[in-house]
């Protein structure tokens, strides 16, 4: 399945994404494996050179036009790889402490860069249902792992990291964030 990302420009990208019918149908499935396929090619330099696409390790069901609340997840860590395609899933709990990345965060859907500090809750706790593993899970998560959970979260609710950023102070950490 071709993939086509969506621009922040176009209205459809601050609509609030719809719930999931369970089980998953077979297109629903059949989106999610593409949107994890891409995520992982995306990943791999000669890949993207050749294809002309970013590098992403999120994505959600709307950045491909579709409004359905489910994301996926890929990333490499030290300990191994973070791979997730969550279907409906719900923030249970989040810090008061919060935290945001140094450089900053992009996304596949923003072509123009927002420089600045998002802050995001250092500590997220998230459930739904994993059709990765075909089951409904439990996630927490602290630092760059909730942050990622929270940026792709967003997209279901119509939002952006750049929502986060303070216009009047964008470099100025909050009193007690961690920066990453």
């Amino acid at each position: 399945m071709k993939l086509k990302i969506i621009k922040d420009s176009n209205p459809i990208m601050r609509k609030r994404s719809l719930p999931v019918d369970l089980p998953l149908s077979k297109e629903d499935k059949e989106l999610l494996d593409s949107m994890l396929d891409y995520l992982k090619k995306s990943q791999d330099e000669d890949y993207a050179k050749k294809h002309n696409i970013r590098a992403g390790v999120g994505m959600a069901a709307i950045q491909v036009g579709v409004l359905k609340r489910m994301f996926v997840i890929y990333y490499q860590t030290e300990q191994g790889e973070v791979s997730y395609q969550l279907v409906n899933p719900k923030i249970t709990e989040t810090s008061v402490r919060k935290c945001a990345l140094e450089q900053g965060e992009g996304c596949l859907s923003v072509d123009v860069d927002h420089p600045g500090l998002v802050h995001r809750s250092y500590k997220i706790k998230l459930e739904a249902f994993d059709a990765l593993t075909n089951q409904d899970i439990k996630i927490s998560a602290i630092g760059y792992d909730a942050v990622v959970l929270q940026h792709e979260y967003d997209h279901l609710n119509g939002m952006f990291y750049y929502d986060h950023i303070d216009n009047k102070a964008p470099d100025k950490p909050l009193f007690g964030e961690e920066i990453l």
